[in-house]
């Protein structure tokens, strides 16, 4: 029989849980945050607390806002009251998925009126840019995303 928690989840078992949901390691979080496995660790085991910094970091990696990544985890409110209100949450690899995803959908919508050379254009441009970011990305996570956005792009179905 399983009996719920009547204790809050701690910050480090939100952070644990938000890194395992993206599939990641301790080592991926760790080069994202540009900190170490053992610093993460330390994080997820409640043995150190993240600064205000790192919290606005994680809080941007996990795509929320820093007092949802807080919130209701026992983060000292002196420190949670310091907190930005947003963080940055996507990177240029989003938006660049994001920019495909509306210009594919605006050719679509164009259907046969679009021509031959404004689509060639488009997607030109577009491959281009995935191309230049995959040259850039050493993210592991974001290249797979961008080599895939590339394989729909130079063999649609």
């Amino acid at each position: 029989m399983n009996v719920p928690s009547l204790s809050p989840e701690s910050l480090g078992q939100r952070i644990a849980r938000l890194r395992t949901r993206l599939g990641w390691t301790q080592s991926d979080l760790a080069e994202r945050l540009a900190a170490s496995r053992v610093a993460v660790s330390h994080f997820e085991a409640s043995l150190a607390l993240p600064s205000e910094r790192t919290i606005v970091l994680l809080a941007g990696l996990f795509k929320l806002e820093p007092i949802d990544l807080v919130e209701g985890t026992g983060y000292p409110i002196a420190k949670a009251e310091r907190l930005p209100a947003v963080a940055c949450r996507y990177t240029e690899v989003d938006l660049q998925l994001a920019l495909l995803a509306c210009d594919l959908a605006w050719l679509e919508r164009l259907g046969d009126t679009v021509n031959a050379r404004l689509y060639a254009e488009v997607h030109t441009a577009r491959v281009a840019a995935m191309w230049a970011l995959l040259a850039e990305t050493e993210d592991r996570y974001e290249r797979a995303k961008l080599e895939e956005a590339l394989a729909r792009l130079t063999h649609p179905e």
